[in-house]
């Protein structure tokens, strides 16, 4: 089996977009100031049927997990939509409960392909233990197998503290209390100096695992996982670097450290960045991921085949089947407990 850990709703129908403009058409900050004010929509205001789910997946994501031998994807809101820097906490509150919904709604259409995660309604400044009900609901009436952590929820500008810092342990709490892990994973960049998929995600994947490093969470909650995606930006690039780093701040070796806890997805779109990753990082500490029309879409002209299409360029590395098989399968199984325990149900 081939479990895919990092799917986003790219796809979702138009609807789902024409709400959200609409929702913030309605906040001060946004509304045309000539024009008369407009109010919020309602939930109940967004009508997407099941077909149109289906018409959304099928030609998308559903093909190209058959056309590329991915038998289920953990699947959440597309993550540039998460956009915690809009409005205050009831805006991203509103937001996250209907991209949660039709997740989960994805996720019953087609219960062997897609398991869903959800993304939390986190808000600039706003204490993270506001998170806690969506991610409650997310997890006992959907079924959600992990969540989205958004260390920088202010878009770019990096306000929040460290995912080190105690404000963030009432959702630790909540986590380890379900034993599910949380990719992190920023949204959209709305600095200007920062791209959104080509330097604030990977900016973000190496920001968070510094802070690991430079903290002692794990001490605190020691059965509290993380997945970094992006293949961990630059991370396995500079091992030397960040194991130098806590040398001089006196932390154990990063295998002791963090290595227990912290994972990373194969999402890196070329042979030589892949076979980096494998060769650097444990095998067991690696996921199986494509983020499949996510950021980038293209057919590489180098090999014919698409950029994202990842599972070639772990079936060409340099990894034993036993290795390959835990990349492509078991670590997923270990890291997300509640999916393993779905997939058992399902006689899988």
């Amino acid at each position: 089996m081939i479990i895919d850990c990092h799917g986003h709703y790219t796809t979702a129908p138009p609807a789902l977009e024409a709400w959200r403009n609409r929702q913030i058409a309605s906040l001060p900050s946004h509304a045309d100031p000539s024009a008369a004010p407009t109010p919020a929509p309602a939930r109940a205001d967004l009508r997407i049927g099941d077909d149109e789910l289906r018409e959304s997946i099928e030609p998308n994501q559903l093909r190209l997990m058959d056309e590329r031998g991915i038998d289920v994807t953990v699947f959440s809101p597309r993550a540039s939509f998460m956009a915690h820097h809009i409005g205050d906490f009831g805006t991203s509150a509103a937001w996250a409960a209907i991209c949660n919904e039709l997740c989960f709604r994805v996720s019953q259409l087609y219960p062997e392909r897609f398991v869903p995660a959800a993304m939390l309604p986190q808000s600039p400044g706003v204490d993270p233990a506001t998170c806690v009900p969506e991610l409650a609901r997310c997890v006992e009436e959907y079924g959600a197998v992990a969540v989205n952590l958004n260390p920088d929820p202010s878009g770019g500008h990096w306000t929040s503290p460290p995912l080190t810092d105690r404000s963030w342990y009432p959702l630790y709490e909540k986590m380890a209390e379900y034993d599910i892990p949380a990719m992190i994973h920023v949204s959209t960049s709305v600095n200007p100096a920062f791209h959104t998929t080509g330097a604030h995600y990977l900016n973000a994947d190496t920001t968070a695992f510094m802070q690991l490093v430079q903290g002692d969470l794990f001490a605190d909650f020691p059965t509290l996982r993380f997945v970094i995606p992006h293949g961990g930006g630059a991370v396995p690039y500079h091992w030397g670097r960040f194991r130098g780093l806590a040398m001089a701040l006196g932390k154990p070796p990063l295998e002791e450290h963090v290595l227990g806890n912290v994972y990373f997805d194969t999402c890196v779109y070329h042979q030589p960045g892949s076979d980096l990753l494998y060769d650097v990082i444990p095998a067991r500490n690696i996921l199986f991921a494509s983020e499949m029309i996510g950021a980038v879409r293209d057919v590489d002209p180098c090999t014919g085949h698409h950029f994202d299409d990842t599972r070639r360029y772990a079936e060409a590395a340099d990894l034993s089947v036993d290795d390959l098989a835990a990349v492509q399968e078991h670590n997923a199984r270990a890291v997300y407990p509640r999916l393993d325990a779905l997939l058992k149900r399902q006689g899988r």
